[in-house]
């Protein structure tokens, strides 16, 4: 035993990715006493602009955004009490297909070795116990997020730590759930086509595929707090309509996929840190 906390890492792409996909899970083992640690890897520079001012819009000044995200970052990260935040820094190579996906300096772009030697530098100073990141499709196909699993899973090789690793996602289940209350919401949404409509159905797991479960229902008043501290991305932030109450209803299960563990621990499991204390 030492002294050192037990330490949470997570990985995201982009501002905001902190909040939607693990904010309750920084929140809740931040109240436990545990070191929760943030890498974001880009500047979130293809995000909305003020007023809502779109990429590649007149008007739409990505160095602007970038500076506007950071701060919005650091406001989420104190309201979710993130013990450390890092920052990559790269730049935001928007959607897939987007023509920033080829801009010299992009994250896209950035070899992956050079961005898992930076991220295996913080490994190594912090020493995390648990690392979350995305799976190999970045959840659902975003250039940024595949890169930030990429880049997690080679500074682990290089780092030679063994830290219990999980992927984000999402049980079908609780996706189908999110389909229903969206055409809630925009009752004049159309029906997705149906190509559309199979790459949605593939996002996620089966639900007796997801490894953990972690209840955070407690917290989700943070969580949807940190998401408001994203402001200027409110109109991409479907959550936020729904309000804090349907918030809390819905969001207060963060699940995961487990892929590396020295623990033994069984799953399914309901703590990232089972088997850790």
């Amino acid at each position: 035993m030492t002294d050192r906390p037990l330490t949470l890492m997570a990985v995201h792409a982009h501002p905001d990715d902190e909040a939607t996909g693990t904010g309750g899970v920084l929140a809740r083992y931040a109240a436990e006493g545990i070191r929760t640690v943030l890498v974001t890897c880009t500047d979130g520079g293809c995000g909305d602009g003020p007023g809502g001012v779109k990429p590649g819009d007149p008007g739409h000044d990505p160095a602007a955004v970038a500076l506007m995200r950071r701060q919005e970052l650091e406001a989420s990260c104190a309201v979710l009490k993130v013990s450390d935040l890092e920052m990559l820094d790269y730049a935001d190579s928007g959607m897939a297909g987007w023509p920033s996906n080829d801009a010299p300096g992009s994250f896209w772009q950035t070899p992956v070795q050079e961005s898992a030697a930076r991220l295996a530098e913080l490994m190594l100073h912090y020493r995390p116990d648990v690392v979350v990141t995305y799976d190999e499709n970045g959840f659902y196909g975003h250039p940024d997020h595949i890169q930030a699993h990429r880049i997690t899973m080679a500074a682990l090789k290089m780092t030679e730590l063994s830290p219990k690793v999980y992927w984000t996602t999402m049980p079908r289940s609780m996706m189908q759930r999110f389909g229903e209350i969206m055409r809630e919401f925009h009752e004049d949404m159309p029906e997705p086509d149906p190509a559309e409509a199979a790459a949605l159905a593939e996002i996620g797991l089966p639900d007796d595929e997801i490894t953990t479960w972690v209840d955070t229902t407690a917290f989700s008043g943070q969580k949807f707090d940190a998401l408001a501290a994203h402001a200027s991305q409110g109109e991409n932030i479907f959550f936020l309509k729904m309000g804090k109450e349907r918030f809390g209803e819905l969001m207060g299960m963060e699940t995961f996929v487990r892929v590396q563990d020295a623990t033994g621990a069984a799953t399914p499991e309901n703590d990232l840190f089972a088997g850790l204390r």
